[in-house]
């Protein structure tokens, strides 16, 4: 004959007062403190680099600069080629900055 089961009941315990949420330790509390947000850490970049790194025009801009170059050039008859148009170009740029 097989053995009877008996339902077991969980031990009775005091009542649960709710907790709140921890607090970090010490240690991970003294690591965050110092740590900026990301907007902060992206606005401290922006303050350390030099204005001609910002002011680097993009190849599309010397490029337009290069052919306005090449139309003058051509209006008034005077000699040139592109290359000499492009380097004219960042030439302008660099005297910008």
């Amino acid at each position: 004959m097989a053995a009877k089961k008996t339902a077991k009941t969980p031990p009775v315990s005091a009542p649960v007062e709710p907790t709140t949420p921890a607090k970090p330790s010490a240690k991970k509390a003294a690591k965050t403190v110092g740590k900026e947000t990301p907007a902060a850490a992206n606005k401290a970049v922006a303050k350390k680099a030099t204005p001609k790194a910002m002011a680097k025009p993009s190849l599309d801009a010397i490029a337009r600069a290069a052919y306005l170059i090449y139309r003058r050039r051509v209006e008034q008859g005077l000699p040139g080629n592109s290359h000499g148009d492009w380097l004219e170009a960042e030439r302008q740029f660099s005297e910008k900055g």
